[in-house]
């Protein structure tokens, strides 16, 4: 992405309707109950508004929320503020130049380290380069939520970029090496959940 990217997605989040909106179902199905005992760290990477950052904060996660766009990182700490919730850190990063940082010397706004977090949490955004990241930086029994569009999407909206599709099988394929708690790509939407071994 660029300063154009960010300048695009901060138009569409300054017009977005007012109201804030909720959690992905998806997330609310699979996310694992916060262990007392322990400090738990969630990454919601292209998060857009951080309703599923939020929603993560108030079961008790510390949660990492990623994105290009100010905008919309500004709406999501005004609701954060509104909520008293704490336990996020808010980034703007350009995603695509994201870097794995193997030394454990992460400066927290372009790096992710290895075994950080506890769930990862993707939605409708696709860059092929971060799922080897995304794959690392996950603890081990840590999960993966991830949902977006595949190629069935055209169907809907056929000057869509291909690019930024899935193929059928491409996502669970990925992760195949992983627990699959669960899959389905019967739309257009594409939905895959993962425990890292």
């Amino acid at each position: 992405m660029s300063a154009k990217d960010r300048i695009r997605w901060d138009d569409i989040y300054t017009k977005r309707n007012k109201a804030f909106p909720q959690p992905d179902t998806l997330l609310l199905d699979y996310v694992p109950t916060v262990d007392e005992e322990s400090e738990m760290r969630a990454l919601d990477l292209a998060c857009g508004l951080g309703q599923n950052s939020i929603w993560l904060a108030e079961q008790g996660y510390i949660v990492d929320l990623m994105d290009i766009s100010r905008v919309g990182l500004r709406r999501a700490r005004a609701e954060l503020t509104m909520r008293n919730l704490r336990s996020a850190n808010l980034l703007q990063v350009d995603i695509d130049k994201l870097v794995l940082r193997r030394s454990g010397l992460c400066d927290g706004l372009h790096d992710i380290c290895p075994e950080t977090y506890d769930v990862i949490a993707v939605f409708r955004y696709l860059r092929r380069p971060l799922f080897p990241i995304i794959k690392e930086a996950i603890k081990s029994g840590g999960r993966l939520i991830y949902e977006t569009f595949n190629q069935q999407y055209l169907q809907q909206v056929p000057e869509f970029n291909k690019e930024f599709l899935l193929a059928d099988g491409e996502l669970e394929t990925v992760f195949s090496d992983w627990r699959i708690v669960y899959h389905d790509e019967s739309s257009h939407v594409t939905q895959l959940v993962a425990v890292k071994p």
